[in-house]
């Protein structure tokens, strides 16, 4: 399979970045996208060159190491997927491909196609902890969760950090991402002591690192490898306003 790869190279934080042009006829489609990225760096180091910085993990859509913006979408053209689950038969033969990092101001380009998404761990950092006795676990059927909440609670941990939300909306906000933190643990009892300072938390935290407003677009829905629903952004906006209430 003949491809003809147009990939983002910067050297840093601070340097200049350009597409460098790449053409292979020898991938498979069964590869992956990091899998062809890997295929093309073994065939630049045997050449001497310098290999192209990407990220990733676990190579199974769990932990979102591996995004970039693919023909002008994070993660690719296809649907609930990430970047490690789109594999070259998503394409045609011959066809031409863009690949750069995700964009947004909170989101530093480290290399190439790697970007530091630091500032999604200080977000969550600032939801603070847990109160849960210690112990052995509580017996599953002693802790009365609603069917509904518990289902919403569940989709809402699905989300694994990729920043694709960030990268797909025009005002690069964290909304999605954060909504989808403090709805998983505002469902469940066991969130509910830390519930209010939480969300004051993690809203003013998201603020700080510089991240956009959210004006509803939906984007962030569409651009979801675990296709995390906007609801959640409603959610977060009425946990914000019971908190700042209760404080006042």
């Amino acid at each position: 399979m003949k491809l003809t790869l147009n990939i983002w190279r910067q050297a840093g934080p601070q340097a200049k970045g350009k597409f460098e042009r790449f053409s292979m006829d020898d991938f498979h489609p069964d590869m992956s996208v990091p899998e062809m990225l890997d295929h093309l760096n073994r065939n630049i180091m045997k050449k001497g060159g310098d290999p192209i910085a990407f990220e990733s993990d676990c190579r199974e859509g769990i932990c979102g190491q591996c995004g970039f913006v693919l023909n002008g979408e994070a993660h690719g053209p296809g649907k609930r997927v990430s970047t490690c689950q789109t594999h070259l038969r998503s394409f045609k033969d011959g066809e031409e491909l863009y690949l750069e990092p995700f964009r947004a101001g909170a989101f530093p380009i480290k290399k190439d196609l790697m970007i530091d998404r630091s500032a999604l761990d200080r977000i969550i950092s600032e939801g603070g902890f847990v109160s849960v006795n210690t112990g052995p676990a509580a017996e599953a059927n002693s802790i009365l969760v609603g069917h509904q909440d518990a289902e919403d609670a569940f989709d809402a941990a699905a989300c694994i950090g990729c920043g694709a939300c960030i990268a797909a909306c025009p005002n690069a906000s964290a909304s999605l991402f954060t909504a989808a933190k403090i709805s998983h643990l505002a469902l469940v009892p066991q969130g509910q002591v830390e519930r209010h300072q939480r969300v004051l938390s993690m809203t003013q935290q998201m603020d700080l690192e510089g991240f956009g407003a959210c004006s509803l677009i939906g984007a962030c829905e569409a651009a979801c490898p675990q296709g995390i629903a906007l609801e959640h952004i409603a959610s977060m906006n009425r946990e914000y306003r019971k908190a700042w209430w209760q404080k006042g």
